[in-house]
């Protein structure tokens, strides 16, 4: 199936996108991916939604993979990417679109929940809880010390420890380091990268056919994009307070997710805190499941997706 899937640039705010579309469905699910991943992570969730009769797109958000790259990514914002999930519904001609958002594609498809609900009838996020951006968003002092995310947000710093490996070794370590159950933490006289360990094989799910699409498309854009949005925007003020989500929605969590880690969240979660900004919210728990567990367990994943679109309505 995977070549019947379509590829396309499509030009919104004044940047060719790239998308990759599948089924042709009256309901449209549009894909949100993180980092490290790019449209192609969605690949199983594509062809089962298509397969059960929606119009499943895809795409690369502007500075990742096949995208453009804006002029000045140090200056762009998690703001910048709901203006771009918009503007290609505009230029899709979709008015109202089902979204699923992966690691920071959830935090985006939260904002644009937020931000634009007449254009999003319901929401399912994978890894993530929800928050908003905004200077509140992440408690670094909270953080481990060394924990990759501090790390990631100090500039300058990644990209220098990124730029001791190639592009297809960064990608490697992310994914291996990231499949784990504890949050990728480093002493103060290693960097991220030193924790992995060579001897470590790829995750039994990801193959190296993917690891050489990941590689490709990271080859193309780089890091620079990936590096401001999330990870160096996360805290700059977004004007947003006491928002709710009204529309419907779904977390799927892994149980083997690092985030559960992060301070704070595995009570969020679990204790249905969530609920006072989500109402309308499913949780749903896959045992085994890592922070790629729409990788890890597809078959699984997608049932709840069809699942949870088949009772919404648009």
């Amino acid at each position: 199936m995977m070549e019947k899937i379509q590829h396309s640039h499509v030009e919104v705010k004044g940047l060719k996108l790239h998308v990759a579309e599948i089924g042709s469905g009256s309901k449209a699910v549009l894909f949100l991916h993180g980092f490290p991943e790019i449209w192609y992570t969605w690949r199983h969730q594509m062809i089962s939604v298509a397969n059960a009769g929606y119009r499943a797109i895809a795409f690369d958000f502007r500075g990742y993979g096949l995208s453009e790259q804006p002029e000045e990514p140090e200056k762009e914002t998690m703001y910048d990417l709901v203006h771009e999930i918009v503007g290609l519904l505009d230029a899709l001609k979709i008015g109202k679109a089902f979204l699923v958002g992966k690691d920071f594609g959830a935090f985006a498809e939260y904002f644009a929940a937020a931000v634009h609900p007449e254009r999003v009838a319901a929401i399912i996020a994978l890894g993530i809880p929800f928050f908003l951006p905004g200077p509140s968003a992440v408690k670094n002092h909270l953080l481990p010390k060394g924990c990759y995310m501090t790390r990631w947000q100090e500039p300058g710093r990644a990209e220098a420890d990124f730029g001791r490996f190639p592009v297809k070794s960064v990608i490697r370590n992310i994914y291996t380091l990231f499949s784990k159950s504890e949050v990728p933490t480093a002493p103060d006289d290693k960097e991220i990268m030193d924790l992995f360990d060579p001897s470590n094989p790829l995750p039994p799910w990801f193959s190296e056919e993917d690891l050489e699409t990941y590689t490709s498309l990271y080859e193309k854009s780089g890091f620079r994009y990936a590096l401001q949005v999330p990870y160096r925007s996360l805290n700059v003020e977004t004007g947003l307070s006491d928002v709710k989500i009204t529309i419907p929605a779904l977390l799927i969590m892994g149980e083997k997710d690092y985030v559960f880690k992060f301070p704070g969240k595995e009570d969020s979660i679990r204790s249905g805190a969530m609920r006072n900004f989500v109402p309308d919210l499913e949780i749903k728990y896959i045992p085994e499941g890592s922070h790629f567990v729409h990788e890890q367990f597809p078959e699984k994943v997608n049932q709840l997706i069809i699942e949870f679109l088949d009772k919404q309505s648009i």
